[in-house]
């Protein structure tokens, strides 16, 4: 037996655990936060590439941070768990926005150590090469905390929702970035190359 919840199609992907501000402006989602913080209930972030996707993540609302005069709202969300869908409801009874029973979907979060260290090495080399300012502290991470981050497409975000467990996700993103770093440092040696041209260079006569 299923939950049923609002549901708030978007074309992006919410992984648990992160926080997602948004702008609301359509009459149809104004009404739902309108409801959602008068129940203290949540809603579903459900993903869409091309077609409704049957998978999304709950959500939680944590502020409404500005209501502008028009009625249009600047939000803040946490992330919570992954839903599969079994119904949509488009719009819900005597509401303006869909709705839909869900079922959640559990998480192992277990991940071997040699594992999780290769990924947090990868991580950092990648982040170097980005020149992206972070501290990374290993123990308040995981495969969500900066997958945004890691030049995956909507898809391949996707992807990395639906497995349900660390290692899989953690063995995914390491392949990826195993894929764009050399890319990447190539990309590094041609920005040096580039710099020197214009300078004065020692040149080593030729024998020949």
């Amino acid at each position: 037996m299923g939950n049923f919840i609002p549901l708030f199609p978007l074309k992006l992907v919410a992984f648990p655990g992160e926080q997602l501000n948004l702008h609301i402006f359509e009459p149809r989602y104004k009404q739902l936060i309108k409801d959602i913080e008068a129940t203290k209930g949540s809603f579903g972030i459900a993903v869409y590439i091309d077609k409704l996707m049957p998978f999304g993540t709950e959500v939680e609302l944590e502020e409404v941070s500005k209501v502008y005069d028009d009625g249009r709202m600047d939000i803040k969300t946490r992330c919570k768990r992954v839903f599969e869908m079994l119904s949509f409801e488009n719009p819900m009874a005597d509401k303006m926005y869909a709705g839909g029973n869900v079922v959640f979907h559990d998480n192992d979060p277990r991940v071997g150590e040699n594992q999780y260290a290769e990924f947090i090495f990868y991580l950092k080399e990648l982040f170097r090469l980005m020149d992206f300012q972070t501290e990374i502290i290993p123990l308040r991470l995981n495969s969500f905390t900066y997958a945004h981050k890691l030049g995956l497409n909507l898809t391949e975000e996707y992807e990395l929702l639906l497995m349900t467990k660390e290692s899989e996700r953690i063995i995914f993103l390491i392949r990826h970035m195993m894929k764009i770093i050399p890319i990447m440092r190539d990309i590094e040696i041609a920005k040096k190359k580039i710099q020197m041209n214009g300078h004065f260079k020692n040149l080593e006569p030729l024998d020949f």
